[in-house]
């Protein structure tokens, strides 16, 4: 029997997650064919085959009509779906970096909510829903009491963990904080026994440039695709 390559699961990595270590977040379609995470932990949902259009009718009777939904990879929607936004991304394999503890960190947790909400709306890192802080491990850099830096774990595909809502507050980029989280980040993921990636957008080079030079490769180059759901009954606005 043919062995699954180690990084398949990054070639669906919401679904492998929802399937997998993340189950307990997940909402499934009624055919079982699609799912997404609970709308207050994540925005993503997935297609166990993309390229199959019942997968598609799973996820359109799980997410309802005329409402928009977030998903990853090079998916091709069917033509009643509405596209709302694309974001071309990347995808970074984390298996060559070196990954060490930060002693100044931090763990996160339910009560720094509010806290990492507006350093998210100040930076802009990706989506950090009042859940999310559930969905794995947490650290941040306080200065004077202040958290001014931050990252943590989002998805989880078998064997993997994604590194996120990787920022810096303004008035204290330039020192390394970021770089020192990731690296924390994945020292917690190694810890395991498991691999860190991650994503970004594309256009953010100056993230990129970072990861890669911490040793995160390029794998793929996925989208995010923010897709609405066909209207009852085919009827649009």
């Amino acid at each position: 029997m043919p062995t699954e390559h180690p990084a398949a699961p990054l070639d669906n990595p919401v679904w492998a997650s929802l399937t997998g270590p993340h189950r307990a977040f997940a909402e499934t379609a009624p055919g079982g064919l699609a799912a997404r995470y609970v709308p207050a932990a994540n925005p993503f949902a997935a297609l166990g085959d993309p390229a199959d259009p019942a997968a598609w009718a799973d996820l359109a009777a799980l997410i309802g009509p005329g409402e928009t939904v977030w998903l990853t990879g090079l998916p091709t929607p069917p033509p009643d779906w509405t596209t709302v936004l694309v974001i071309p991304g990347v995808q970074l394999d984390g298996r060559a970096v070196r990954a060490e503890a930060a002693p100044e960190a931090v763990r996160l947790g339910p009560d720094d909510v509010a806290e990492m909400t507006e350093l998210v709306e100040l930076t802009e890192p990706g989506p950090f829903l009042p859940r999310t802080v559930e969905l794995g491990t947490y650290l941040g850099i306080r200065h004077e009491g202040r958290l001014v830096a931050m990252a943590g774990e989002r998805m989880h595909p078998p064997g993997w963990t994604e590194i996120s809502a990787v920022c810096t507050h303004p008035d204290h980029r330039g020192r390394g904080l970021a770089g020192r989280l990731v690296r924390a980040v994945a020292a917690e993921i190694r810890g395991r026994g498991e691999t860190p990636f991650l994503h970004a957008a594309a256009e953010n080079t100056n993230a990129v440039r970072l990861y890669e030079s911490m040793g995160f490769t390029l794998r793929r180059e996925p989208v995010f695709i923010g897709l609405r759901t066909p209207e009852a009954d085919g009827i649009r606005p």
